[in-house]
């Protein structure tokens, strides 16, 4: 008997490792201080970096962040095992930890430095 199971591409090494990179920012490249504008699919969110290198930001908006909150970003997913530390990039989810919990946002869909 054959056995076939699927895997989601989200779950391959390949996947990650040939991926371009080039729709996002990786914290520890911007100043501190400086904030981005972040669209996904369910709502805006504005992240100010704190310390880019720890991961260390303010983020305000969606429902868990009505005012301006001390978090760190995790980095961005598919939702699998993988998760490109400290970025935010076009098509992927943004994992948040604030206060002992762990926040997925719904996928990214545009990024922009706000001035």
């Amino acid at each position: 008997m054959d056995t076939t199971v699927s895997c989601s591409a989200s779950a391959l090494l390949d996947t990650w490792s040939s991926h371009s990179w080039t729709e996002g920012v990786q914290l520890e490249n911007m100043q501190d201080m400086e904030t981005l504008t972040v669209r996904t699919e369910n709502s805006t969110y504005e992240i100010t970096v704190i310390c880019g290198r720890a991961g260390e930001i303010l983020v305000r908006g969606g429902r868990f962040f009505p005012e301006f909150t001390a978090a760190r970003l995790a980095g961005s997913s598919l939702g699998g095992s993988f998760l490109k530390l400290r970025g935010i990039y076009v098509g992927f989810n943004l994992e948040i930890h604030f206060d002992r919990r762990l926040i997925i946002t719904s996928r990214v869909r545009k990024i922009a430095v706000a001035l």
